[in-house]
């Protein structure tokens, strides 16, 4: 016969039996059902959840009792069936939530395959002898106040039934389906934005057989894409994590750094397969630009992943910042040793402007647009020669490339101003490939011209100064000058008036035979320095002005005085003739007196 108590036991069992299966039914339904319960209206997605609580108050409950009969073990055990299927359902429906309302990612400026990705540009210089060689939000807390960086990657609507199928799931200790769930989702959305950034997966093998034309456009939407894709895109899924999981502990943190470390790495591991590569001299720029993103951005990362979970991204992208600064030294260096090194077995045609000399120089340029970083990543290395010009000394040289890192001039100028001495160096021994004194002359004047006003004309002069470029320009000038003696001094020798007052046939013939030396050589002249080329038109005009001074003046002084003795019949020719022969001079174009072919 049963007891008072037996029967109070057996009601209450029944009574959580009953309760159970209500609940039990109302999950149950949803299992055959291929509808999705939150898309079918607010009150089903509460009902649903309220049968979810209701499941897991009943476990709760049942497991503080001590459970000794069958019955009540059974009980629990469809609970915890019950609870576990409803959990599945909710892992669908969150995966479902987050992939159907996710918004298109548009970040501003995304025109990634635009024109410049074609065209020749500096990174696309692979050899000296190329001439195109010419080119804040609180993010501690990623707070909505940051509204530059945020956008919305899932629609807002739908947040606050993500945040309640998550503290569900928290609650109902399936906080691992939920974190992987969300990590899935997102990673995938993640490495979608990558691909919209036109950012590819390789390994460092891959980059480093790459040409460098295909490796510098790369490089390129890599540094475009960096800024983007960290600022605009990591910001808002840091953001759509603290939405969703604000309420549950270091969820949030945890959930962010598992979708967003292997997009990060991905990042990271290109640009480490760039700085353990090659250092040619054409890849210096790129290393600037990538160097720049990742300083720039330092203080966002050090934000985004500020906790030990995101430890390994923030470590290796320290890592990979420091390696590309190394790139950037060993690069410089390299490029000083290709500059030292680059030999020629043949003068340069026409005396012109070298190719390196060019290279040289318009690579400078690039440099200025970097001068913050150099100055930084430059300031403690010891290394820069203090290199003298050929014709230079001590005493003579710029007081600046003479001063220590103490005496208030920049790393940089150091270094550029070591750069531009090993180039004159260099030039010097090119020059002595030519045979004739003048021509060499002819050559420096050209090339150490081009430097200064590459340097006067750029931004090059607030780094090199004024003094540097008074000091070129006086080389230049007296090369210019060198040139006149070694062309013209010979020649003009044939016209200075030492003939006596006598009348005699002998002081006749020799003026004679002076004035036609005079035209044999001066005929020479032409038909080879018609074929040196002076580029810069200015100081092309400027010699052919200083010369025309020399020459005609001698001449017209020579022939005023001796043409009773010579006879007009020997004059080839006039002073006027002399004079435009000689603008004829420097043009590059070969041309001869017995043939003219005047323009």
């Amino acid at each position: 016969m049963a007891t008072i108590d037996d029967e109070g036991v057996e009601g209450l069992k029944s009574g959580i039996e009953e309760h159970l299966s209500v609940v039990e039914e109302k999950i149950m339904s949803w299992e055959t059902d291929e509808s999705m319960i939150w898309d079918s209206g607010p009150d089903e997605a509460f009902e649903y959840l309220s049968a979810v609580d209701e499941a897991r108050k009943l476990i709760q409950g049942l497991e503080n009792r001590c459970l000794n009969g069958e019955d009540e073990k059974e009980l629990l055990r469809r609970a915890h069936d019950v609870l576990q299927l409803a959990m599945q359902r909710l892992e669908e429906e969150f995966k479902y939530l987050l992939v159907q309302h996710r918004q298109p990612f548009e970040p501003e400026h995304m025109s990634f395959r635009s024109s410049e990705d074609d065209g020749v540009d500096v990174g696309s210089m692979v050899s000296f002898g190329d001439e195109s060689f010419e080119e804040s939000a609180r993010r501690d807390s990623v707070s909505r106040t940051s509204e530059e960086c945020i956008i919305d990657l899932v629609h807002p609507d739908v947040i606050h039934d993500l945040k309640c199928i998550a503290n569900s799931m928290f609650m109902s200790n399936y906080d691992h389906e939920c974190r992987q769930a969300y990590v899935i989702v997102r990673k995938d959305a993640l490495d979608e934005c990558l691909f919209d950034l036109e950012i590819e997966k390789f390994s460092i093998e891959d980059v480093l057989k790459m040409e460098w034309g295909t490796l510098n456009s790369k490089i390129k939407r890599w540094v475009r894409a960096m800024k983007v894709f960290v600022r605009r895109y990591l910001a808002s899924e840091k953001w759509l994590c603290n939405q969703i999981f604000s309420e549950l502990g270091l969820a949030n943190f945890v959930c962010f750094v598992e979708a967003a470390k292997a997009p990060m790495l991905q990042l990271l591991n290109f640009a480490e397969a760039i700085s353990i590569g090659p250092h040619q001299p054409e890849k210096l720029v790129r290393f600037l630009d990538m160097y720049e993103v990742l300083a720039d951005l330092l203080l966002d990362i050090d934000a985004l992943f500020p906790d030990e979970a995101g430890s390994s991204v923030k470590v290796e992208y320290h890592e990979v910042l420091k390696r590309l600064a190394d790139s950037v030294r060993a690069t410089l260096v390299e490029f000083k040793n290709a500059v030292a090194t680059n030999t020629s077995t043949n003068p340069f045609a026409g005396g012109g402007i070298h190719h390196l000399t060019r290279y040289v120089m318009n690579y400078l340029r690039l440099l200025v647009d970097y001068k913050d970083t150099l100055n930084l990543l430059l300031k403690n290395d010891r290394s820069v020669p203090v290199l003298l010009s050929p014709d230079s000394s001590p005493s003579t040289e710029d007081e600046s490339t003479s001063n220590d890192f103490s005496g208030g001039v920049s790393a940089m100028t150091l270094h550029l101003q070591s750069l531009t001495s090993i180039l004159e160096v260099n030039l010097h021994e090119k020059s002595k490939l030519y045979r004739d004194a003048s021509l060499q002359h002819f050559f420096l004047m050209n090339n150490i011209h081009y430097m200064a006003q590459k340097v006067k004309n750029s931004e090059l002069r607030v780094i090199f100064g004024d003094k540097w470029i008074r000091k070129h320009n006086w080389k230049f000038q007296q090369h210019a000058m060198d040139y006149e003696r070694a062309t013209w001094s010979t020649i003009l020798s044939f016209l200075k008036d030492e003939s006596n007052s006598s009348n005699s046939s002998i002081s006749r013939t020799l003026l004679k035979e002076r004035l036609q030396s005079f035209y044999v050589a001066f005929e020479e002249v032409y038909r080879t320095q018609t074929a040196w080329l002076i580029p810069d038109v200015q100081l092309r005009e400027d010699l052919r002005i200083s010369t025309s001074l020399k020459v005609i003046q001698a001449y017209r002084t020579f022939v005023g005085r001796q043409m009773y003795h010579i006879g007009e019949k020997h004059i080839r020719y006039n002073a006027e003739e002399m004079q435009d022969y000689l603008l004829d001079l420097f043009e590059g174009s070969q041309k001869s007196l017995h043939n003219p072919h005047r323009r």
